[in-house]
């Protein structure tokens, strides 16, 4: 059984490009011969709101939807994102969560505050004690390649490391998913190399 056959929770916020990373693996799945089913939930994603892609990968997907303590990994694009939905994380799952702190509207506002024990926070809302997170930089090595818009796309290079499919896979699928933007693929392939070599 490949890891590819997995639950993956990708969580961000608006903007970040969680759905175009669950699209990605979609194809990924398709290009492997498995059944996928891709669960979008947007929230607020027009004004920097909460966003959550469910993505189930196997055999025989049923249903989309992954429950508390069951996804074998949880890429988070940001921080509090993470502490929000580590619960979804299995004992031994993954966590891969990119070290960005993007301030919602009321922190903006000064009607909340950040949370400063992100580290602590995470810890405790992660299920179990076989549990692996993972901090990378993904918006700073996005940045290498010239844009923001490729974090994304890092995460993924991050996760690739831990689903044992093929590199020249996942670069097809890339391409594959940026046809209709040929000019971002080099881009983005550089963005997967890097995310890989980070994660």
């Amino acid at each position: 059984m490949s890891n590819l056959e997995s639950s993956i929770v990708l969580a961000g916020v608006g903007g970040q490009g969680t759905l175009i990373a669950g699209k990605l693996l979609g194809i990924l799945a398709l290009k492997l011969g498995l059944d996928v089913k891709v669960s979008e939930v947007h929230g607020m994603s027009q004004r920097g709101g909460s966003v959550i892609t469910y993505v189930r990968i196997g055999k025989e997907v049923n249903s989309p939807i992954i429950e508390e303590g069951c996804a074998d990994f949880v890429l988070s694009f940001e921080e509090v994102e993470a502490v929000r939905w580590a619960s979804l994380l299995k004992d031994g799952g993954v966590m891969i969560v990119n070290s960005q702190k993007i301030k919602s509207l009321p922190v903006l506002m000064g009607q909340v505050e950040y949370p400063s024990d992100i580290e602590d926070s995470l810890r405790a809302a992660a299920t179990g004690p076989d549990t692996k997170i993972v901090k990378i930089d993904a918006l700073d090595i996005a940045m290498e390649v010239g844009t923001s818009k490729a974090v994304n796309i890092v995460m993924m290079g991050a996760l690739s490391n831990y689903l044992g499919v093929d590199e020249g896979l996942w670069k097809e699928a890339i391409e594959e998913a940026f046809a209709s933007k040929p000019k971002t693929i080099p881009g983005n392939i550089s963005a997967f190399e890097k995310g890989r070599a980070a994660g």
